[in-house]
């Protein structure tokens, strides 16, 4: 029997997320203001951070289980900044404090410095609506 091979990885998931974070943040670094589609950008950088981070969470349960505590340690350490950064993202969205964004944007370029992003993949679709879901999420927490 042949080994088996999962085409929807946590891995691959994962490569995707840090893919349309990267796609993000180009994009918000080019805005001149902060407007509506600013936020549902920002709004969705902050999930697809949150998801990476269930991510990780979900990549070390399996290792638990073999006990490989040292693998562990190091796969958190390589990607524990982002279960950290999106609640501080998060954080600001929700105070609609855009004066400190830049700096906080600053913080997280270099998590995603090896991607280039020469094409924009991600449609605008994919934002559109993340602000207002966001709030929605929050306010019922």
């Amino acid at each position: 029997m042949g080994r088996v091979i999962n085409p929807d990885s946590v891995g691959k998931r994962r490569n995707q997320l840090m893919r349309t974070c990267a796609e993000m943040l180009r994009h918000l670094t080019q805005k001149q203001e902060m407007d509506d589609e600013a936020k549902d950008m920002l709004a969705l950088l902050v999930v697809s951070l949150q998801e990476i981070a269930d991510g990780i969470r979900e990549s070390t349960r399996a290792w638990e289980k073999r006990n490989y505590w040292v693998k562990i340690e190091k796969f958190e350490q390589r990607w524990g900044w982002a279960g950290q950064m999106a609640p501080q993202v998060e954080k600001l969205i929700l105070k609609e404090d855009w004066a400190n964004l830049p700096p906080m944007l600053v913080k997280l370029l270099p998590y995603f410095a090896d991607i280039k992003v020469t094409k924009f993949m991600r449609k605008p679709i994919e934002w559109r609506g993340q602000y207002a879901r966001l709030l929605r999420e929050n306010e019922a927490t």
